[in-house]
């Protein structure tokens, strides 16, 4: 890099609050980020409008949510759940709409800032939806950056919209960057709690159960992630995904197990010194700093005391009894598909193992196989077009299905 590269991140500020509320759009406003989000937003009413929240299958949530935010149209995935989300709004002027297409219609809707918080590749089309409005993009779904993360930078890039950070990790970064000349950074570290499974050894790891890797040391959240998280396969997706964000070669970027969490990520200058953001382990940190952003906002969470805490340690991954990590480093380098194959196979090995149809220790297995499996068959090009990701990313959900199937750990 011999030069300041721009990035969609990097666009011209949001513009300070001037009283005047923010318009603000949720897009997976029932799960774990998204009722953070929600929480934020309830405690300061004057500062933010809702337009839009979307949800998956939960109705009541959903509708609960939009009559205390009084959102202008709630949207949910699953078409079956129309007749009681209308029931649950009749009366109180919010618009109701199911179906993939009123989702993404509903990202559409012009707002000042949208929070992506849908799991999954399922947030990729809706993500885009909202960057093709110009919106501010508050982005909590990884893999819209690891399904297509050229594509979708190329498309905030094109409409002028700003992606903001809202993982922990990227969203540290974000801030020990910002201000700073990208020429003289020598290295981003993300830093990882090493999940539920960072002592034990790789016989005791061919026993873990769900309830047991369901339990993280440190964070709430969602049991997709939190079941990544354990696997740390998360880690691996947040490096693609932080590597598609700012810009960096991939071997400018490094991971660093610290199990207390309150180091969230760091950034090493040509001239040794080290940035870091450090904070309690509560989402609505990160989730308020891009709401506010440029600002800063008062937030619930507990302060953070260093002296209680007492010990900040540190210790390298281990890729042997962790096998996710180094897969998605791998894919990484590889570059073209291979992310959006190992992001799509990962999806069914989780979800296979939550469904008890296979063991923790295979769901590394599966992703490795599916990886094998596409590169055999050529899908390694990187795709160019939504419908060219999705048609990869259904693809490799196919072969991984299979490779399920034949799987008996």
């Amino acid at each position: 890099m011999t030069g300041p590269v721009p990035r969609p991140a990097e666009a011209p500020d949001l513009p300070a609050w001037t009283g005047v509320p923010r318009r603000v759009s949720v897009l997976g406003s029932t799960g774990s980020v998204g009722c953070s989000t929600i929480d934020l937003l309830k405690r300061m009413p004057e500062r933010f409008r809702v337009v839009a929240l979307t949800a998956n299958t939960n109705a009541a949530l959903l509708a609960e949510q939009a009559l205390a935010l009084g959102a202008e149209i709630a949207a949910i995935a699953d078409p079956s759940a129309l007749d009681e989300l209308a029931t649950r709004l009749a009366g109180s002027g919010i618009e109701a709409a199911a179906g993939s297409t009123a989702v993404i219609e509903a990202a559409r809707r012009p707002t000042d800032i949208t929070v992506a918080a849908i799991v999954g590749a399922a947030g990729l089309e809706p993500s885009l939806a909202a960057l093709e409005s110009g919106a501010t993009l508050a982005l909590a779904n990884k893999e819209c950056l690891v399904c297509a993360g050229t594509l979708f930078m190329r498309t905030a890039d094109a409409h002028g919209s700003r992606i903001l950070p809202v993982d922990s990790e990227h969203n540290a970064i974000f801030q020990a960057l910002e201000g700073h000349n990208r020429d003289q950074v020598a290295e981003i570290v993300l830093t990882a709690s090493g999940g539920p499974f960072r002592t034990r050894s790789r016989e005791e790891l061919s026993r873990v159960t769900r309830a047991e890797a369901l339990k993280h040391p440190n964070w709430s959240m969602g049991a997709k992630i939190t079941i990544d998280s354990s696997t740390m396969m998360n880690k691996g997706l947040e490096l693609i995904e932080a590597h598609h964000l700012f810009g960096f070669p991939a071997e400018r970027f490094s991971v660093l197990v610290h199990p207390q969490s309150v180091v969230h990520g760091l950034v090493r200058y040509t001239d040794g010194s080290v940035l870091a953001q450090l904070g309690s382990p509560d989402m609505r940190t990160p989730i308020a700093h891009c709401l506010a952003f440029p600002e800063r906002m008062p937030v619930p969470v507990r302060a953070l005391d260093l002296a209680a805490i007492g010990q900040l340690t540190f210790e390298p991954p281990d890729r042997e009894r962790f096998p996710c990590l180094r897969l998605a480093e791998a894919a990484l380098g590889q570059g073209g598909g291979a992310t959006n194959v190992l992001n799509a196979a990962n999806e069914i090995a989780v979800s296979a193992f939550l469904q008890d149809r296979i063991s923790w220790a295979r769901i590394a297995a599966v992703v490795e196989a599916t990886l094998e499996r596409c590169e055999v068959m050529g899908l390694s090009e990187g795709p160019a077009s939504l419908a060219a990701a999705l048609d990869l990313d259904r693809t490799a959900r196919h072969i991984a299905i299979e490779v399920v199937g034949h799987s008996y750990g």
